[in-house]
């Protein structure tokens, strides 16, 4: 299966990341390896590849590539902000880490997973299926109030507080459990007009669950400074993302690192004393060409940004 995995923006990465024999990489959402597969081949049998990811399916797709590369690898099995924290601990250096964020090819195809609102399947959406929290234990278990927070927090669902009062509402009659009792029961809530309009009425909410089940932006903010930590000097950080919430999240991040002198303007010598510490490989989020696009559907919100480390962090050892 890992074959028919088709990476997203991996030339536009390759090219920023730019990995070379003898350097060390992490793949901080390994997924379906596509990405690694690429990065790999050029590290040479002196280079290192680390991966991580929290679903066994990835494991398995790494345990595959790990026969087929020259470079040393390690996979690590857990969420990529505990993973981090282990690497960090490690006092380990990295010359590239990187993030391919949201659901990979081969949870959404997995059905029984349910992650997608275009079959049916129980509702699940975990990314490690070994955690407790699960979509049905959410729709089951939260009131009204926390349910239209999360759909408007991490689904930007407009909708949110009609939803969870439908949703509330049904499971007082009959348990949500599947995939297609929960479509149903979204578009029960959403006026005619907006049905037709804007994509699929279930796919903000979907969304907003699989964020809230798999904790995915607290995992980001922790990720983050955790990843850049962990770079040499020189090194690059870069992250694909795929809805508005991550992307501002990472441009944010590494915009704040390529800020210099925050002084007024109106200061004839700097006081602030601040200097970059990264420098943006693209002034803008790249984005998937209409070749790839139409090669690749999924590809179409996929938004890269990438910086170099300009300097080692006070305190950190090279």
């Amino acid at each position: 299966m890992r074959k028919t995995h088709i990476p997203v923006l991996a030339g536009e990465l390759i090219d920023l990341l730019d990995p070379r024999p003898g350097q060390t990489a992490i793949d901080c959402t390994f997924g379906g390896g596509g990405h690694a597969e690429l990065i790999a081949g050029r590290l040479g049998s002196e280079g290192t590849l680390i991966g991580i990811d929290r679903d066994p399916l990835a494991e398995e797709r790494f345990e595959e590539l790990a026969g087929e590369v020259a470079c040393s690898v390690r996979f690590i099995r857990a969420s990529y902000a505990e993973a981090l924290e282990l690497l960090a601990e490690e006092r380990l250096k990295a010359d590239i880490a990187y993030f391919d964020l949201g659901m990979s090819s081969m949870q959404v195809d997995t059905r029984e997973r349910g992650f997608s609102y275009s079959y049916e399947a129980p509702l699940d959406m975990r990314m490690d299926p070994e955690q407790e929290l699960s979509a049905r234990e959410i729709i089951a278990g939260w009131d009204e109030r926390r349910l239209a927070r999360a759909l408007r927090d991490f689904g930007e669902e407009r909708h949110a507080g009609a939803i969870a009062r439908m949703i509330v509402r049904r499971r007082e009659e009959a348990p949500i459990e599947t995939t297609v009792e929960l479509v149903d029961t979204i578009n029960s809530a959403i006026p005619a007009p907006a049905r037709f309009a804007g994509g699929h009425p279930a796919k903000r909410s979907f969304q907003a669950l699989r964020i809230a089940v798999n904790d995915e932006l607290g995992q980001l903010d922790r990720a983050l400074p955790l990843a850049w930590g962990l770079l040499r000097e020189g090194g690059v950080l870069a992250g694909i993302s795929f809805h508005s919430l991550e992307d501002r999240r990472v441009k944010r991040f590494l915009g704040e690192r390529a800020r210099g002198c925050i002084c007024p303007p109106e200061m004839p010598v700097c006081g602030c004393g601040r200097e970059a510490e990264a420098a943006l490989l693209a002034r803008r989020a790249i984005m998937p060409s209409a070749g790839e696009v139409a090669q690749n559907p999924r590809s179409t919100s996929a938004r890269l940004r990438a910086a170099r480390k300009l300097r080692m962090d006070a305190g950190s050892a090279a």
